[in-house]
């Protein structure tokens, strides 16, 4: 009876250790999901400005053709 009751206790030892490591792996997770959602949404604003200076090289492309054609 002593051999099984020292078992159990070994048992309940090992599958705290597994709950505990199971938990940290969690926070771990959430932890590099967070990172992963900010840099995304720093990507995307990096996009957008991409986008508006591509706009505005674009736009002045245009005013430089049509300042050359009337010259």
């Amino acid at each position: 009876m002593y051999i099984e009751i020292q078992e159990m206790k070994s048992n309940m030892a090992t599958k705290q250790d597994m709950i505990s490591l199971e938990n940290k792996i969690d926070e771990n997770h959430k932890a590099l999901y967070d990172g992963y959602k900010q840099n995304i949404k720093g990507l995307d604003e990096i996009n957008k400005r991409l986008d508006k200076l591509s706009d505005k090289v674009d736009n002045q492309e245009i005013k430089l053709q049509v300042l050359k054609s009337a010259k």
